[in-house]
């Protein structure tokens, strides 16, 4: 068991939580969730020791092993892949890098080779003799082939990264178990793999995510973090949701009752306090008032920006044919992807995707015009007017300008402040926010400056790659109803697979030795079309 006493954490004027009092217990998975600002990385970092609280204490059960995933993902490229698995179990790796240290030492002393003996001893205790094997195989249970086990880990391609961290994770056998964003930069199929690692690990987990598919296909419980508290919920995702709904719905239907008996206690005592006959009912009355009491209902710190898409113009056939496409980077020995050709018809909702490094957000850029093919053509129709939504928006905030004035770029008319204004607002963006350099944004608040842009500018194609990418789950809700409502052409790249599901009419998957799959059709039925469950 995992728990927490009175944690407080303040790091200006105001805490980001206070006197947090949770406990973590019986092999249950719970989804940390929460707006971006809250403090939930920052409650994983208290929670796996890597930050000491301004108030309060963690109590992890004695005996028990506490393992957490590594979020860098590049953090191990010059190290042998089984050793980072390794090290997974920290008293065993320290034991055996001491014991090599004194072995490799040639003016080790009498004394020295005792001590190596004695973590020699330790090494053993640690099943020492056998973590190679054991590593193996988690490694070959997570699809990481033997010959890559020996190598570096630059050589494991980035989409398998991830995974020999989670077998690191996993490799203590930890009875408890942190995850903060493990979904990030995996994709779809990636992701169903590690959803099924979880369910069939024993632990008691805490898990951040923004991937509600994710959440509901493993979690037991929801630990939401508003207000500077955190309160569970019992269930998945969908089912905290509608308990959260239920519970503000009581507490408003209690309040509005006990407002009702507020005022008829008070007509009462207003008009009978004066009669002498009525003096001690009057006075009975006031006594119920002073014990009625109204439970305050606090609109949440979650806050969904507004979002809507429209196109300046409609297209009504098709909006742009790929033929023949090939793009190799140079340098490179081969193409990223060749031979891709089809046709977008006007108003389809494309979902282009496939494993981590196959060439999807290359293809994107090619039909943005970021990148120009090695072979073949794009060709778009006359009046189509494509907005590019990049994985990467870095490049499009390299100015330091303010807020306002980066806006004012997109709205096609000088001196529209109004217009600015209400944008930004919308977007969540006011007051002297707007005045803040661009340069300082986080990475969601640069994603929703984009949908600003495309909000402002109207194009009638939309090509989106990784919209949802740092967006809470109010911004990510926001977005996909504005999409689902957009009336033009979206071809988009997403790993996160209720997204995908609501939106795509068309799936175009990306394989292995440049072949590609076309599907007409939605994800959910492309799924059951492979024998895949969504």
């Amino acid at each position: 068991m995992l728990s927490t006493v009175n944690l407080t954490i303040q790091f200006d004027a105001k805490p980001l939580f206070e006197n947090v009092t949770v406990k973590f217990a019986d092999g249950n998975r719970y989804g940390l969730i929460g707006a971006n600002g809250c403090g939930k990385s920052t409650l994983m970092k208290i929670l796996g020791g890597e930050l000491e609280p301004s108030a309060g204490e963690v109590v992890l059960q004695p005996g028990l092993r506490l393992g957490k995933l590594n979020q860098n993902q590049f953090a191990y490229e010059d190290q042998r892949v089984l050793d980072v698995v390794m090290q997974g179990h920290r008293e065993m790796w320290q034991a055996l890098q001491q014991r090599d240290q004194i072995y490799a030492d040639a003016e080790a002393s009498d004394t020295d080779y005792m001590k190596a003996a004695e973590l020699e001893g330790k090494y053993a205790e640690y099943g020492g003799y056998t973590a190679e094997a054991r590593a193996a195989s988690i490694l070959l249970d997570a699809g990481i082939e033997a010959a890559q086990h020996d190598g570096p880990m630059r050589e494991v391609p980035p989409g398998l990264k991830l995974r020999v961290l989670l077998a690191q994770a996993l490799f203590s056998t930890p009875d408890v178990l942190l995850l903060d964003e493990p979904t990030n930069n995996l994709d779809i199929h990636s992701i169903g793999w590690l959803e099924r690692i979880l369910n069939n690990y024993d632990a008691t987990m805490v898990i951040i995510s923004h991937d509600r598919h994710f959440l509901n296909q493993v979690c037991t419980h929801i630990a939401d973090l508003d207000f500077q508290q955190l309160r569970v919920y019992p269930g998945n995702y969908d089912d905290f949701m509608l308990a959260s709904v239920q519970a503000r719905a009581r507490v408003e239907a209690a309040n509005a009752k006990a407002k009702d008996k507020i005022s008829d206690l008070q007509e009462f005592v207003r008009r009978f306090s004066a009669n002498a006959s009525k003096a001690r009912q009057a006075t009975s009355r006031k006594r119920q008032l002073e014990k009625i009491k109204i439970e305050e209902v606090r609109p949440s710190s979650r806050q969904n920006p507004y979002i809507r898409f429209e196109q300046r113009s409609k297209l009504h056939r098709s909006a742009v044919t790929v033929e023949n496409l090939a793009f190799r980077y140079p340098g490179a020995d081969a193409d990223v992807f060749s031979k891709l050709s089809f046709t977008i018809e006007a108003e389809q909702r494309v979902a282009i995707i496939g494993p981590n490094g196959i060439g999807k957000t290359t293809l994107m850029r090619c039909l943005a015009g970021e990148l120009h093919p090695t072979q073949g053509r794009i060709a778009w129709v006359e009046n189509a007017q494509p907005g590019y939504m990049p994985q990467d928006p870095q490049a499009e905030f390299a100015e330091r300008i303010d807020l306002f004035s980066w806006m004012s770029n997109w709205t096609g008319k000088a001196d529209d402040d109004q217009l600015v204004r209400s944008t930004l607002g919308r977007l969540l963006f006011s007051g002297d926010e707007v005045k803040k350099p661009v340069t300082v944004l986080s990475g969601g608040e640069k994603g929703r400056m984009i949908y600003g842009k495309l909000i402002l500018t109207k194009p009638n194609v939309m090509i989106m790659d990784e919209p949802t990418n740092h967006m809470d789950m109010e911004t990510i809700e926001s977005l996909q109803i504005a999409l689902e409502k957009y009336p033009g052409t979206l071809i988009f790249v997403s790993h996160d697979r209720e997204f995908v599901g609501s939106l795509a009419n068309r799936v175009i998957e990306l394989l292995p030795d440049g072949q590609f799959s076309d599907f007409r059709g939605s994800y959910d039925e492309y799924l059951a079309k492979q024998g895949l469950e969504a």
